[in-house]
């Protein structure tokens, strides 16, 4: 008997088993670097914060800078509290001491010793006689019109050989300022004065004792250093005048005005302008952090838009005349644009 020829292969057989052959080689192939075309995917990083901008070296100082400005703002508007308090104070302390009765010059101070802050603008008085030969003038003070000239200063000796300074009034400078002006003589004989007691002056208030002026001319009253020069004793402090019993004749230097005692200033005003200003900082700040991250926002949207690419590209979108062009050229074809070969048997199959 004949031996039975073998049994064809099934129809499509050989395709398939030529299609597994061609995936296995492609398969078999090495990968390329990562985001070369028919390469893995790189895994998508991970989302900054959108506050990142904030570690910059321009936000730390700004920062910083916003950081420091708020304590310091916070403490200008107490200081200026503060000195709405002092002047408050102030004017309390002035219109109680105007309002006293005068008591006797020696009961609030003494040679060597001023008046208690407390008794500052007290009304005081005091008996005796003007000494005129130890009359000085302070210089660069302001009278009515804010003109300038002289207070002049004069010693009244009491009966127990103390005396006491008279601020006796403004007079305007003359026009020779090396020499004495000419003052307006002081009352004769035994007088009763009345006036507001005050401290002595010193340079922190904004005037400063200077050398070298001219004779019996003195930028403070200072009742330390005229009692050197009188070789008297002298009590702390001078006398602002305010009234002579007997009145004396003729003219006098302009008597100075009671202090003001009514107006308290701006200071409170200030003090909550610099609490606004602390409280407006973290808001400015809140407000240019918010309008950097949208604008950043923003910016990255629009390169986002524009990266975009066309048919083609990327990963797994070379064609035949892609890999035909980069075998020509030398360079590796791209797994996705390699040929796919035949299975064996179809090419018998197409020429039957």
């Amino acid at each position: 008997m004949w031996p039975r020829p073998p049994s064809p292969p099934p129809p499509g057989s050989d395709a398939r088993r030529g299609t597994v052959e061609a995936v296995s080689s492609v398969s078999s192939d090495p990968p390329g670097p990562p985001g070369s075309p028919g390469s893995p995917a790189l895994p998508e990083p991970p989302e900054s914060s959108p506050y990142r901008f904030l570690l910059s070296r321009q936000w730390v100082i700004l920062t910083l800078v916003a950081l420091l400005l708020i304590p310091a703002m916070v403490r200008l508007g107490f200081w200026q509290w503060n000195r709405h308090e002092e002047r408050v104070a102030r004017n309390e302390l002035i219109a109680a001491s105007l309002a006293a009765d005068p008591v006797p010059v020696d009961g609030l101070t003494a040679p060597g010793r001023g008046p208690a802050d407390g008794d500052r603008y007290r009304p005081v008085t005091a008996t005796g006689t003007y000494d005129t030969r130890g009359e000085v003038v302070v210089r660069q003070r302001t009278g009515t019109g804010k003109r300038i000239g002289y207070h002049v200063l004069t010693p009244l000796v009491r009966a127990d050989g103390t005396a006491v300074l008279v601020n006796r009034g403004w007079i305007p400078t003359g026009e020779d300022l090396t020499r004495f002006p000419d003052v307006p003589p002081a009352p004769a004989g035994e007088v009763t004065v009345t006036g507001r007691l005050m401290p002595d002056e010193r340079t922190g208030e904004g005037v400063k004792e200077k050398e070298g002026l001219p004779p019996r001319q003195v930028m403070l009253i200072d009742s330390g250093r005229l009692a050197r020069e009188l070789d008297r004793p002298v009590l702390g402090g001078y006398l602002a005048l305010a009234e002579t019993s007997p009145e004396p004749p003729g003219e006098q230097p302009e008597l100075l005005p009671e202090p003001d005692h009514n107006g308290i200033g701006a200071h409170l005003a200030y003090a909550f302008q610099w609490w606004l200003f602390a409280a407006a900082v973290p808001v400015g700040w809140a407000v240019l952090v918010r309008r950097e991250r949208r604008d950043r926002a923003a910016e990255a949207e629009r390169a986002g838009n524009g990266a975009g690419g066309g048919p083609g590209d990327g990963p797994g979108g070379g064609s035949r005349e892609d890999a035909e062009g980069a075998r020509t050229a030398g360079h590796p074809v791209p797994p996705s644009a390699r040929p796919v070969p035949a299975a064996p048997g179809t090419a018998d199959r197409r020429a039957d």
